[in-house]
């Protein structure tokens, strides 16, 4: 205790003696140790892949509208298009591994936008919605005509999934 020192102008001594504490323990307290380069290196590997994750999310958009595009020219029907993995049916069949350990399987070809971010919201997954140009999409605007990812790959809760709408 510091009761002999003087005390400063309108301080109690409680006051003065909480600040003379702090003050200790401030003053043989160990000061924490950065590794600048560590939280540099760790920036920078977020933004690397921050900004490859987007690339490739602008590669598969671009990729999976002009395969639908140029499949369903080709056709005239967008489900007849095949894709990398399989059918168009494959591009729009979304896997969805529950809380349980199942594995539900959703069917949006055809269904509106409005549908389809239901369906993506009620297995707590994050829809990305983009939009692609297609002639025979009169029939319902912005119906769902692609999803990424899609069967036979898995998505879990949390995941963002990037649905392709068409319009004319």
């Amino acid at each position: 205790m510091r009761s002999h020192d003087s005390q400063p102008s309108g301080c109690t001594f409680f006051e003065q003696e909480l600040v003379n504490a702090m003050n200790d323990f401030v003053n043989t307290s160990r000061t924490p140790h950065f590794d600048t380069a560590v939280i540099e290196r760790g920036a920078r590997r977020k933004r690397a892949t921050a900004i490859a994750g987007i690339a490739t999310a602008l590669a598969v958009a671009c990729g999976a509208g002009t395969a639908l595009a140029a499949g369903a020219v080709g056709t005239g029907a967008h489900t007849s298009a095949r894709t990398a993995g399989g059918t168009a049916a494959d591009a729009t069949t979304l896997l969805v591994r529950t809380g349980d350990g199942r594995i539900a399987k959703e069917q949006l070809a055809g269904a509106s936008a409005s549908r389809a971010r239901v369906a993506l919201v009620h297995f707590n997954l994050t829809p990305a919605f983009t939009r692609v140009r297609m002639p025979d999409c009169e029939k319902q605007q912005d119906a769902v005509v692609a999803l990424s990812p899609h069967a036979p790959t898995v998505v879990h809760a949390g995941d963002t999934v990037l649905v392709t709408t068409c319009y004319r």
